[in-house]
């Protein structure tokens, strides 16, 4: 398993709160004294704080990056991806959010006859080989962390069109609060994604669900559809349902 990979799933696993690094260890098969390295790289940059025998996350943790995202629950996102494919029909305009979980998704859009609207440039080189996709793509204020573009010249270009799909992604997912995200520049245009759009479908894994480890939000509206994977927690799904979500759960 490489660093990265395993640094990410550190970082998950502490979501969750404090973990023991001989534990994690035997959970992965990797030594105690990798674990320690790996928490002391994590501690350098201000993402978990260490503890006697393990470590806690930071109070607010740093935004993982694309890279770091892709290592993370691929079966589940893929799954998620197919399951929501089906959603789409031929002819739609679509907005795709930037993500991992929407990558997945965008991969599998070649043969499809679409228009769509992106801030992601990691999907443009892969989009810009399909004859029947038409493509625009959103300028702005460069993300390194998640390869997208963002700020008021990508806001003010979406303001120009409307779409019948918004394929969305979130940091996490929150019954009756909406999608959490890093900055305030990401939740102004994904708010603007799904004002401008007829329908509004959030891709997230299981992870994402409840989890509230960012400050800004985007409210979502009063009817939108989820699409998560099948280790999604029961009462998570209700919560969700509750607050206007048309759950489906994607199987493998």
């Amino acid at each position: 398993m490489r660093s990265k990979e395993r640094r990410a799933l550190l970082l998950e696993a502490l979501g969750g709160g404090e973990i023991d690094v001989d534990d994690f260890a035997r959970r992965f098969g990797v030594s105690a004294s990798t674990v320690r390295r790996d928490l002391q790289h994590l501690s350098a940059t201000s993402a978990v704080r260490r503890t006697y025998g393990g470590a806690i996350l930071a109070r607010h943790p740093p935004e993982t990056t694309l890279a770091e995202r892709h290592a993370l629950n691929g079966p589940e996102k893929r799954a998620i991806a197919h399951a929501a494919v089906a959603l789409i029909e031929d002819g739609d305009t679509l907005i795709l959010d930037a993500g991992s979980t929407v990558a997945a998704f965008g991969h599998l859009l070649l043969r499809r006859r679409l228009r769509i609207i992106t801030n992601n440039l990691a999907l443009v080189p892969f989009l810009a080989k399909a004859p029947g996709l038409e493509l625009v793509v959103l300028g702005g204020g460069f993300r390194a962390t998640s390869m997208s573009t963002v700020g008021p010249l990508a806001v003010e270009a979406l303001r120009l069109m409307t779409a019948d799909r918004a394929i969305m992604s979130a940091d996490g997912v929150v019954a009756e609060r909406g999608l959490c995200e890093a900055s305030l520049d990401q939740i102004a245009l994904k708010s603007l994604m799904m004002r401008q759009s007829r329908e509004v479908i959030v891709l997230a894994d299981a992870s994402k669900l409840g989890r509230a480890e960012q400050n800004a939000w985007a409210p979502l509206p009063r009817n939108w559809t989820l699409v998560t994977d099948l280790t999604a927690p029961a009462e998570q799904q209700r919560r969700l349902a509750e607050a206007g979500a048309r759950v489906l759960v994607a199987e493998r």
